[in-house]
C-alpha cells in the first residue's frame, strides 16, 4: 500500500506539498514511513533494542527526514 498525503500528515504533521511529493516518490508504505520517523527520532533506542539498521525505502526516508531543512516551514 502506497503512502497517501493523509498518511504523511498523520506521521509527520503538516508538511509542504513538495516535501510530501519527495516522500511519495520513494513509494513507501505507511509502516515504512512510520519506521523511518522512529529512526530519525530515537535511533539509539532502536539500536539498543537490537533492531537492524534501516535499509531500502526506510533508509532513503531516514536520509530525507534527517536533512536539516526537512521539516522547516
Amino acid at each position: 500500500m502506497t503512502v497517501t498525503r493523509q498518511d504523511i500528515t498523520a506521521v509527520l504533521g503538516p508538511v509542504d506539498d513538495s516535501f510530501a511529493a519527495e516522500i511519495a516518490a520513494i513509494d513507501p508504505s505507511p509502516g515504512e514511513l512510520a519506521e523511518a520517523w522512529a529512526w530519525v527520532n530515537s535511533d539509539e533506542a532502536l539500536v539498543n533494542d537490537g533492531r537492524p539498521l534501516p535499509s531500502g525505502k526506510v533508509a532513503a526516508l531516514v536520509e530525507l527526514l534527517a536533512a536539516p531543512e526537512a521539516l522547516e516551514e
